[in-house]
């Protein structure tokens, strides 16, 4: 164990509490705005942020995340096994979310056994794991969107969706086996999340975050035309959910220690890529120009066209909520964009 890596974690001689909750992917999207919300509920020596080496950009770690300890995510799994941190939460967030990534090892590793590791070391050292799967694992729908389906019937269109698929199949395997098992193992397949923090994601980032950049710069948004007679252009539907709300469920499931598995993060009611650059349009305060493209090629056979969550799962386990209206949550993204441009 380095001496860099015994300082930035140790508790032993700082005086400070032991680090009670772990978010991996903590630079990152949605585990950035977690982050964010935890600080407002715990005192920032109790928290870790955890995620690949911080680039020059982001500044420090002291300063990307407000007094929050940073390990990487390799220093992270180092002090685990070195038994310097104890952590009684983990939520792991942290991992490649590009659908269109095509090297399978590179996948395999980071997505798929960094998971397996941080699983294991939670049910050996009586911890708890919340972690993020992904709407991505239903493949094109056809066996519909119901996280209470048998996990053998889905097929991933893309590599990303197969490498969370493998983890939520693995953690079923190691269930069947009575090996033993996290205090609390929870997986969210989060559907399509926009909101605040989702920039540097670039290609990936949401149609909200897209849109409202080419408002401002041309006028108008470009939309993908439908290659499929049963669309209209635009009228392809997701589970939009804001990360605010993302956030809540999140935090909703970790009050429930008694609660495990694996379940839908969206909304439950579909709506359409137009709809959702109508209400950018409107939060924008400009009037309606959209332009339909062709799709690309290397979308068209991997290209889910509708996407809803079944949310009775969740509701069984107790976490009942009442999701921002698109259209509301649409205004108060585009208000932060405005503010923080």
């Amino acid at each position: 164990m380095s001496k860099t890596l015994d300082t930035a974690v140790s508790t032993r001689s700082s005086g400070l509490p032991p680090i009670r909750i772990v978010v991996t992917g903590a630079a990152g999207f949605i585990g950035g705005q977690l982050l964010q919300t935890l600080r407002g509920l715990y005192a920032a020596s109790e928290l870790l942020a955890v995620d690949h080496p911080l680039k020059p950009a982001m500044g420090t770690a002291t300063e990307a995340f407000g007094g929050v300890r940073f390990l990487s995510h390799t220093q992270f799994l180092e002090a685990l096994t070195a038994g310097i941190l104890q952590p009684e939460l983990i939520f792991h967030l942290g991992a490649c979310s590009s659908t269109t990534e095509t090297d399978w090892n590179y996948l395999a590793d980071n997505n798929l056994a960094y998971s397996q590791k941080l699983w294991n070391w939670a049910a050996a050292h009586g911890a708890r794991l919340l972690y993020a799967s992904s709407a991505a694992t239903y493949g094109d729908g056809e066996n519909g969107f119901d996280d209470s389906l048998n996990l053998t019937r889905l097929c991933p269109l893309n590599l990303y969706g197969k490498s969370k698929h493998d983890f939520d199949l693995w953690i079923e395997e190691q269930q069947r086996q009575r090996v033993p098992q996290p205090v609390q193992s929870v997986g969210f397949k989060f559907f399509n999340v926009f909101g605040p923090g989702e920039g540097h994601k670039g290609r990936m980032a949401s149609m909200v975050w897209h849109g409202y950049h080419q408002i401002l710069k041309e006028g108008m948004v470009r939309l993908f035309e439908s290659h499929r007679p049963d669309y209209t252009h635009g009228g392809q539907l997701r589970d939009f959910i804001y990360v605010k709300d993302v956030v809540r469920v999140m935090l909703s499931f970790a009050e429930r220690r008694e609660v495990s598995g694996l379940f839908n993060l969206g909304t439950g009611q579909a709506r359409s890529f137009r709809d959702l650059i109508e209400a950018t349009f409107a939060a924008s305060g400009r009037p309606v120009s959209i332009e339909y493209i062709p799709m690309p090629e290397d979308l068209r056979g991997r290209y889910q066209y509708f996407t809803e969550a079944t949310m009775t799962k969740t509701a069984r386990a107790g976490v009942v909520y009442q999701p921002t209206p698109l259209e509301d949550a649409v205004a108060d993204y585009v208000a932060w964009l405005r503010d923080n441009a």
